[in-house]
């Protein structure tokens, strides 16, 4: 939580621009009935204090010929001995006498693949969003990196069918 209280007029704001974040200063303060100079204050604020973390393009996937995604759990080696002499992609960035958690994060942030990584509870470790142009792509990629990585014991996949909703917007009524 912000180390400042949230009204109704910030969560307006947040409002406004999760869905324009384009908009001007002065289209933002017509909308939540302020002058420009408060509600620039409001939003400097909000972004200081890492409420507004920052401001991204959003693009279609399918528009760039990225037509499948899959969700992918992972189950990692639960012995927590550190890896002793590990090599490979995303491991050089890794201290010495790191654990397969260490390693498997490591390497999470060298696949453009992987759009998204959450740690799990549960049966499986490690949830994937894995976006990719096909079928092909897809069996490339755990073959060659995911299945490849020596703190990986298992994965299993679902596919997404059909997108019913999906949104970068939080609740901040």
């Amino acid at each position: 939580m912000a180390g400042f209280e949230i009204d109704a007029i910030d969560r307006r704001i947040l409002m406004i621009l999760q869905e324009n974040g384009r908009l001007s200063n002065l289209e933002i303060a017509e909308r939540v009935n302020l002058s420009p100079s408060p509600c620039l204050r409001r939003i400097r604020r909000l972004e200081e204090s890492g409420v507004i973390r920052g401001y991204v393009a959003l693009l279609d996937a399918q528009q760039l010929g990225l037509d499948l995604l899959a969700y992918v759990n992972v189950r990692l080696e639960k012995r927590s001995s550190p890896i002793v002499g590990a090599r490979g992609e995303g491991m050089a960035t890794v201290r010495p006498g790191a654990t397969h958690a260490d390693l498997f994060r490591a390497a999470v942030q060298t696949w453009p693949e992987v759009v998204a990584c959450h740690a799990m509870t549960g049966e499986m470790d490690y949830l994937l969003r894995v976006q990719v142009e096909d079928m092909a792509h897809f069996s490339r990629f755990v073959q060659d990196q995911l299945l490849h990585h020596p703190s990986v014991i298992d994965v299993k996949t679902s596919f997404s069918l059909e997108k019913i909703k999906e949104t970068t917007a939080l609740p901040v009524r």
